[in-house]
C-alpha cells in the first residue's frame, strides 16, 4: 500500500487514510493476485503436518484440485533415522513433545514464482526439500543444523527461503532453485518465525524458547531459554536490531507477559508490529520507530480453568494477519477454538465460533480482502471475508492442517 505513505506525509488523519485505503483496495483487488506466468495457476497450499500431504486449493473457486506428497522419500529417511541413535532419539522426542504424539512431516511450504517447485520444511526429518510439482519428485534436499526444521519465509523475488533450525539455533538462507546455502545467522533457543520485509532487504525473526517444557511459572521462566526478536540485513545476514522483549514489556507495565514472540504481522510501512506471545489470549502492538510496546489487545479466554501446562507448545493463540487496507487483524484463537477479527484502530473485536477446532494459522490473501484459517483439530480450512466479517467458504483438507500459503502450480497440473 505505497499510496498510504503519500496520504500520511500530507497530514491526513488515520481515519481518512483508512477510508482511502479501502477505496484503493476495492479498485485494485482484481489485480492483486500473486504474479504467475501464463503457464501457471494461482493456488492455496495447505500443509497437513501430521499426514505429510499438501492440499492444493484453487485460489479463485476454493475447489480442492489435488494433493502433493511432501514425504515421497519417507522410507529412505526412516532408514537413516533408525541407523543413527541420536537422530532416532530426537525423532521420537519431536513426536511426543512438540508433535503432541504425532510425527511432524510438513511444517511450511512455498512455491517458486513459476509454479514449478514446492519448497517444504519437514520437522521430523530435520530438512527442507524442493519437490517438482509436475512429477512429485524431490529435486534437492537440505539437512538443517540440529534435529528439527521449522517455519520458513520466502524472499519477495522468490529466489531464496529462510528456514529456522529449531535445535541448531540458526536460520539458514537457501537458494530456491538449487537448495545451496547462501549463509545463515544465529538465533536464540528454538528459532521460529521468519518474515521478509516488502523490499526484501530485511528479515524479521523471533525465537520462542523451549516451548515443550513445563516450566511456565515466573520463577522458572529462565529455563525457557533465550527468546529474542531480531531484524537481520538479508544481504549481509548481520543484525540490524536484536532485542529481548522482556524489558520492553516491563516498561509498558506488562512485565507479567511472556517475551516469546509467536506469529507476527506488521503494517506496510513496517512501523507497527503485532506480536502474539506465549500464553497470551490476544497480542501486543509494538512501535518500531518509538521502540516500545504501545498497546495490549486482550481477547476472550474461553478456557480459564485450563492450566498453562496444557497449552499446545505454549500457544494460547497462534496465527495473525493484517487486511490489505490495514484496518483489521485476523487472529487464530488456537486454544479458544475461534477466529477474531480485530479493529486495528480501537481493538474492538468480532469473535467467530463454531467453525472448527484448534485454528493453527492465519494468512491474508494477496488482495487483502480475505483471510485463510486452518482448523487443525477438524481438518478444514476457512475463508473469512474482512468486509462482511463472516465465513464465505470452507474446504476439507488432510490430517492436522497448519501452514497456509498462496502460490502457483503448472496450469495443466491435475493433482495426485
Amino acid at each position: 500500500m505505497a499510496h498510504l505513505h503519500f496520504f500520511r506525509r500530507h497530514g491526513m488523519t488515520r481515519g481518512i487514510v483508512a477510508l482511502m485505503a479501502s477505496l484503493l483496495l476495492s479498485i485494485t483487488a482484481a489485480h492483486a493476485a500473486p504474479f504467475t506466468p501464463d503457464n501457471a495457476r494461482n493456488v492455496i497450499f495447505v500443509g497437513n503436518n501430521w499426514e505429510g500431504m499438501i492440499d492444493v486449493i484453487d485460489a479463485a473457486s476454493y475447489e480442492n484440485i489435488g494433493r502433493i506428497n511432501g514425504i515421497p522419500d519417507k522410507a529412505e529417511r526412516m532408514r537413516e533415522i533408525r541407523g543413527n541413535f541420536l537422530r532416532f532419539i530426537f525423532f521420537y522426542g519431536i513426536r511426543y513433545f512438540v508433535g503432541e504424539g504425532h510425527d511432524q512431516y510438513v511444517d511450511d511450504m512455498y512455491s517458486s514464482p513459476d509454479g514449478r517447485l514446492l519448497i517444504v520444511s519437514r520437522p521430523s526429518f530435520a530438512d527442507v526439500v524442493a519437490i517438482d510439482i509436475a512429477s512429485g519428485d524431490i529435486v534437492w534436499r537440505f539437512q538443517v543444523k540440529g534435529y528439527r526444521s521449522d517455519h520458513m519465509a520466502i524472499s519477495p523475488d522468490g529466489t531464496e527461503v529462510a528456514v529456522s533450525a529449531s535445535t541448531g539455533r540458526v536460520v539458514h538462507i537457501l537458494d530456491v532453485e538449487t537448495g545451496a546455502e547462501r549463509g545463515q545467522f544465529p538465533s536464540g533457543n528454538s528459532p521460529h518465525e521468519n518474515v521478509y520485509s516488502k523490499d526484501g532487504k530485511r528479515i524479521f525473526h523471533a525465537s520462542i524458547g523451549h516451548v515443550f517444557t513445563p516450566f511456565d511459572t515466573d520463577n522458572l521462566a529462565s529455563l525457557k531459554g533465550v527468546r529474542i526478536f531480531k531484524i537481520v540485513d538479508s544481504e549481509t545476514l548481520q543484525d540490524i536490531k536484536n532485542m529481548d522483549l522482556k524489558p520492553k514489556l516491563k516498561e509498558a507495565g506488562l512485565g507479567h507477559l511472556s517475551p516469546a514472540i509467536r506469529p507476527m504481522a506488521h503494517t506496510a510501512d513496517e512501523r507497527f508490529f503485532y506480536f502474539q506471545l506465549s500464553f497470551l489470549h490476544g497480542f501486543i502492538e509494538y512501535d518500531m520507530v518509538e521502540d516500545k510496546v504501545t498497546r495490549l489487545a486482550e481477547l476472550p479466554n474461553l478456557i480459564p480453568d485450563v492450566p498453562l501446562t496444557k497449552y499446545i507448545n505454549d500457544s494460547a493463540h497462534h496465527g495473525i494477519a493484517l487486511s490489505g487496507d490495514e484496518t483489521t487483524l485476523c487472529v487464530a484463537g488456537t486454544m479458544d477454538d475461534y477466529v477474531a477479527l480485530v479493529n486495528r484502530e480501537t481493538f474492538e473485536y468480532n469473535i467467530l465460533t463454531g467453525l472448527g477446532e484448534k485454528p493453527y494459522w492465519v494468512t491474508s490473501n494477496a488482495a487483502g480482502d480475505h483471510c485463510y484459517i486452518s482448523w487443525s483439530g477438524t481438518d478444514q480450512m476457512s475463508v473469512i471475508s474482512y468486509a462482511s466479517g463472516s465465513e464465505v467458504a470452507r474446504v476439507d483438507v488432510g490430517y492436522h492442517p497448519q501452514r497456509i500459503r498462496e502460490g502457483a502450480v503448472p496450469a495443466d497440473w491435475s493433482g495426485q
